[in-house]
């Protein structure tokens, strides 16, 4: 592992980008977004991930011209069609529609239809925050876990990301419907390390901590077992027929996973009760959230995104962290 700055990192995403005919603006948002994964500390969406993103718009399985476009208005409830676009580009729009709508209406909402995949969820919920707003997104895949009692793949991971503006670093919950999200569990093989707890089953039907033996069986362990597998399938039925786009088993069937219906929703906190008595109530509930006792001696009871605003502060000061294969394999991308 080494580091490198920040912009050293956006930069080399952008000529990458750049070489394989994105234009400067939607290279520029990509780079962007793929930076800031890396720089948070979400390994498994920032460099993990850039390789087989250009490979796709190269095979131009992905239109990375088209521009999403509203094709249904309900006043503070929209719904777009992202044109089997860049998904990273049609979330960042349909989120900051949903922002002008919560601006306007107090709330707003974005279905997204036709869409591809936006990497990480987080990274919208955030942008809500950014804007003072509370940030809920979320999308549906192609089948990767089973329902519980069942060992036949019908339900999307479905990551959902919660974020909540404060001026000491936004609060965000990012998880998927596995107990680790795929991206983790490649990070973790590429490794050679074991997961903590249990996060699926091997090819025999056991419980099993290797990432490996999870990838290759594709039985990923829903969180809360049961819990998990319900809130997979809720957040799919809502995401298809808000956004009037395709379900899971819609997506399944097309043997590869594109044309995802996502969902955006903004809350404006200022017209809720003004960003000053925002942070006071949040910073009370987090001051009352770290006064729980921790299990672990000289470790600290972390609330959602904290962990991140450690790695951004980490990654600003001393570099962002990045595997040296893959440092080297970008830097050699666009100079084939």
């Amino acid at each position: 592992m080494r580091r490198v700055a920040f912009q050293t990192l956006y930069d080399e995403f952008y000529c990458a980008l750049t070489a394989v005919g994105f234009s400067d603006q939607r290279a520029a948002l990509c780079a962007k977004l793929f930076a800031e994964n890396q720089r948070d500390g979400v390994y498994s969406h920032g460099l993990n991930r850039f390789p087989g993103f250009v490979e796709s718009m190269k095979q131009k399985k992905v239109d990375f011209s088209a521009s999403p476009e509203k094709v249904k208005s309900l006043g503070a409830l929209e719904q777009w069609d992202g044109k089997g676009g860049v998904g990273l580009i049609n979330a960042h729009a349909c989120m900051q529609r949903a922002i002008e709508l919560a601006q306007q209406h107090g709330m707003g909402g974005v279905g997204l239809k036709n869409t591809n995949h936006w990497m990480r969820a987080g990274a919208y919920a955030l942008q809500a925050a950014d804007n003072n707003c509370i940030g809920i997104c979320w999308t549906n895949t192609t089948p990767l876990m089973p329902p519980w009692g069942s060992a036949e793949k019908k339900i999307g991971n479905n990551p959902v990301a919660f974020a909540i503006p404060r001026d000491r670093g936004h609060i965000l919950l990012d998880m998927a419907m596995s107990q680790y999200s795929n991206g983790k569990l490649e990070v973790l093989r590429r490794q050679g390390q074991q997961l903590p707890l249990p996060g699926g089953y091997d090819n025999q039907g056991k419980l099993t901590q290797n990432p490996g033996d999870i990838l290759e069986s594709r039985r990923a362990l829903p969180i809360g077992y049961w819990k998990g597998s319900g809130l997979a399938l809720m957040l799919d039925m809502i995401a298809t027929v808000v956004s009037g786009g395709q379900s899971t088993h819609q997506i399944g069937n097309q043997g590869t996973e594109h044309s995802v219906s996502q969902v955006f929703i903004a809350f404006d906190t200022t017209k809720l009760m003004g960003q000053n008595v925002l942070n006071e109530t949040i910073d009370t509930i987090i001051q009352d959230f770290h006064t729980a006792a921790p299990l672990d001696e000289g470790k600290s009871v972390r609330y959602p995104g904290e962990g991140m605003l450690r790695s951004r502060k980490e990654s600003l000061e001393k570099g962002v962290l990045v595997d040296e294969e893959q440092w080297k394999e970008l830097l050699n991308m666009y100079k084939e």
